[in-house]
């Protein structure tokens, strides 16, 4: 795929680095579809890099789309199933320890002042991990979409080797020193 005829997704469970992610691609050159709408916060200091279209992929709202080629835009796992599939994609999918996810969803609603579903941990996990199967077993059936996943917690402890992985993957114009400089070892605060 050429850079001109894709669209670059990020994406991942929420609380799994997605927003650390944008950022490092930003920081490596690449354009962002974001509207800022969402402000940055205790919760995400750096900002959420999301795009409010995006949440209106499920009712077809699609005409966003040819302004996203060759850019990059974050999707939650839960709405990259409604990608139309006459767009190629290159997603890269955030992975994180799922106690951190859990823990760090229950400290940001503490934040926002709300409270929790009220479903026990093991259970929420159990879920998210049925989830995540279903998302891998949907991309690896799309002729459209390539995917690379990336693991959070070893991005945080040494970015170096993943960002080369991303910035192969996207074609080998970053600058994987400065995208490394994005992470904020103060920020991992959910720790397993």
């Amino acid at each position: 795929m050429d850079s001109r005829d894709y669209i670059i997704v990020v994406s991942g469970l929420p609380r799994s680095g997605t927003s650390m992610m944008m950022k490092m691609l930003e920081a490596g050159g690449l354009e962002i579809l974001t509207d800022n709408l969402r402000e940055a916060d205790a919760n995400n200091p750096k900002g959420y890099y999301e795009f409010e279209s995006v949440k209106k992929l499920k009712d077809g709202d699609i005409g966003w789309l040819p302004d996203a080629i060759g850019k990059v835009v974050k999707i939650v796992t839960g709405l990259i199933t409604f990608l139309p599939a006459e767009y190629n994609y290159k997603v890269i999918f955030m992975q994180r320890e799922l106690e951190e996810v859990l823990s760090s969803q229950k400290k940001m609603l503490g934040r926002l002042g709300k409270s929790d579903d009220n479903i026990p941990d093991d259970k929420m996990a159990k879920i998210y991990q049925e989830h995540l199967k279903q998302m891998k077993e949907w991309i690896s059936n799309q002729p459209n979409i390539e995917v690379l996943y990336v693991n959070y917690n070893t991005m945080v402890s040494d970015p170096t080797e993943s960002l080369h992985k991303v910035n192969t993957y996207l074609g080998g114009n970053m600058n994987v020193e400065v995208m490394a400089k994005v992470v904020d070892k103060e920020l991992y605060r959910e720790r397993k």
